[in-house]
């Protein structure tokens, strides 16, 4: 297993989805995994870094040098898998030097993002070019939504239908359950009733949306944001003067900059009455399986995978995505309204949320998924 995250540095859903697909992998008989990450070596993973000076050049060109270390490491291997394209490169070049099979999961597309030019400057045709060719040459793609295997064809269509398959994300609903400890909304200075936002700063996840949209919600609702990292100085300048605009004038802004435990996040999503979710793109949205799981009601954007996890009317509410944005932006006041002004709503819409990710998103079902992935390429 390859990637670029892994515990305790894990900042973005690829890191969580392989963290939980390694343990549940782990559990079946036929299956040892072996992981390389970046960083240095730690528990449960072979750590790939380069040299104090190599780190400060491009991510892009990072990317490279350590897709040449890992894929060097895998000799013996029967099937190596990766994930997010940081990691792709490996994967491709390990198929290549040791004739193995290549599976890869697709948790977003740089076609799709081209604001990561922003982030990484000349290195996004880098990063285009390493997704691609490896996208072209993988033994099998895994889409962690319908929505994402479409993508994919669409932003690729030299890959054969067949290659692409679709194998949704999943959710440790022991881990994400209701928790209420109030000591963490007092830890914050959070009064109830608020919605919760979470992720990181980047324009994918909308979170300027959001915030332009909270200026005509009403100052009894607070808004939460668990935001930090933001991908470059652009857009968090842009997030830090909007937040500051809203504290100004509406003062129901809070902002934690922090990274935060498993519990503090268990506990705001509990208390929240509604989690939101104003992604510009998103291929499934593991944190509003989160959301789910702990019993909140969902306000989020109708891109990618999200109406294959929240249903509309029942688990939250979906807002259509446009361009235009302020038609967005007026469409996410009013269904955040629907949500925050009607308390048995959002409880209905919470319980909801729990039962669908208990039954249709377990680990166990991913990891069993994945394995017959396997076996299909390794024949």
């Amino acid at each position: 297993m390859i990637t670029k995250e892994w515990p305790p540095h894990i900042y973005g859903g690829a890191g969580v989805h392989v963290t939980n697909l390694v343990s549940a992998l782990e559990q079946l008989p036929e299956i040892s995994a072996e992981v390389h990450c970046y960083g240095p070596n730690r528990s449960g993973a072979i750590g790939h870094e380069l040299s104090e000076e190599l780190g400060q050049i491009n991510p892009a060109f990072q990317a490279l040098l350590l897709g040449e270390d890992i894929s060097r490491s895998l000799d013996g291997i029967d099937l190596a898998h990766s994930h997010t394209w940081y990691a792709n490169f490996a994967g491709h070049l390990a198929s290549r030097i040791f004739d193995i099979p290549h599976v890869l999961t697709a948790h977003s597309l740089e076609p799709l993002r081209p604001w990561k030019a922003e982030q990484l400057g000349g290195g996004y045709q880098i990063s285009s070019w390493i997704e691609k060719t490896a996208y072209e040459n993988a033994a099998a793609i895994i889409a962690v939504s319908d929505g994402m295997r479409a993508d994919v064809l669409k932003s690729y269509p030299q890959i054969p239908e067949d290659k692409v398959v679709t194998i949704r994300n999943g959710i440790n609903t022991e881990l994400f359950r209701p928790n209420s400890d109030n000591s963490i909304l007092e830890k914050y200075g959070i009064k109830t009733p608020f919605a919760l936002f979470v992720g990181r700063i980047t324009r994918q996840k909308g979170l300027a949306h959001l915030l332009r949209a909270w200026r005509d919600i009403s100052s009894e609702y607070t808004l939460v944001l668990a935001a930090s990292s933001p991908d470059e100085p652009a857009i968090g300048k842009e997030v830090e003067q909007l937040i500051s605009e809203l504290s100004a004038s509406k003062g129901n802004v809070i902002w934690i900059k922090e990274m935060l435990s498993r519990h503090e996040l268990t506990a705001l999503l509990t208390a929240a009455r509604s989690f939101v979710c104003p992604s510009i793109y998103e291929p499934l949205g593991i944190v509003n399986l989160e959301a789910m799981a702990c019993e909140t009601a969902v306000v989020a954007s109708r891109v990618g995978g999200i109406p294959e996890v929240v249903n509309h009317g029942e688990t939250g509410l979906l807002v259509d995505y446009t361009e235009d944005s302020h038609t967005f932006e007026e469409n996410l006041v009013k269904a955040l309204n629907e949500v925050l002004n009607d308390g048995d709503l959002a409880h209905r819409m919470g319980q909801a949320g729990r039962s669908r990710a208990i039954s249709e998103f377990g680990w166990d079902k991913v990891a069993n998924q994945t394995l017959n992935l396997y076996r299909s390429v390794l024949k």
